[in-house]
């Protein structure tokens, strides 16, 4: 009597040269996790390196925006008293300190090592956590004294100009975070937009208290800011929006 054949197995797909397999199962600071999202580039391979090199010249290039759009803020809200645009622009100096992690992640021998990456995940998240009490504290005293804002049109402008570029930052940076499998990239963008949603919260209060003298939306929309920044904070040291953790 013959004996049955055995039977074969599926043959595993072979990744495409640079990717990673999409049940691959890595350690990482989190523990183990399924890279299962397709496109996660390979650390190291040429498609990796050129993504990186990106992320790091979009961080640059955050950074001279940065400076003129906080030096801006801060200089309007002195000057009009304002909580929420105070909060903007020290948001766009923590946003800053996030570019320039991003910026010391992919440089030199930092590039290749997940180390540098856990560590400026660490850093990008503790970024958020930077801004939150100092707009709570004094969004709830201008609540309690009841201080109202000045008239602002430059604030306003900028508001709106920051409205139009930093949703575009954001968006690049997160999905090169994703491709990258890089929190820290992913964190700085979900900074980038963070300053948008600020940016959208800054010009209501401003508009409203510019118009039809509401001043009291000035400093609750600093509380919302400082609420969103925990939030995002948390999910950064999380690593959520990676294809890890």
């Amino acid at each position: 009597m013959r004996k049955p054949e055995p039977q074969l197995g599926a043959v595993a797909p072979i990744p495409e040269p640079g990717r990673l397999p999409l049940a691959m199962v890595v350690e990482g600071e989190c523990g183990s996790c399924s890279l299962a999202a397709e496109g996660v580039l390979r650390p190291g391979s040429p498609e990796w390196v050129v993504l990186a090199r990106r992320a790091r010249l979009l961080s640059w290039i955050s950074l001279g925006w940065l400076g003129i759009e906080g030096g801006i803020a801060i200089l309007a809200a002195l000057l009009a008293g304002s909580v929420a645009l105070l909060g903007f622009g020290i948001d766009s100096a923590i946003e800053a300190l996030a570019s320039v992690i991003v910026v010391w992640r992919f440089t030199g021998d930092r590039t290749l090592s997940g180390t540098a990456e856990a560590r400026a995940q660490k850093a990008v998240a503790v970024s958020f956590f930077l801004l939150a009490p100092y707009i709570a504290a004094e969004s709830v005293r201008a609540l309690v004294v009841e201080r109202h804002a000045e008239t602002t049109w430059l604030g306003v402008a900028l508001a709106a100009v920051s409205l139009l570029w930093c949703p575009a930052l954001g968006v690049m940076k997160k999905r090169l975070g994703v491709r990258l499998g890089s929190p820290a990239t992913t964190g700085e963008g979900r900074q980038n937009l963070l300053c948008a949603y600020l940016a959208v919260a800054v010009l209501l209060g401003l508009l409203a208290n510019n118009l039809f003298g509401i001043w009291w939306l000035d400093p609750t929309v600093g509380l919302l800011i400082a609420a969103l920044a925990v939030k995002e904070g948390r999910a950064a040291w999380r690593g959520e929006g990676c294809s890890c953790c």
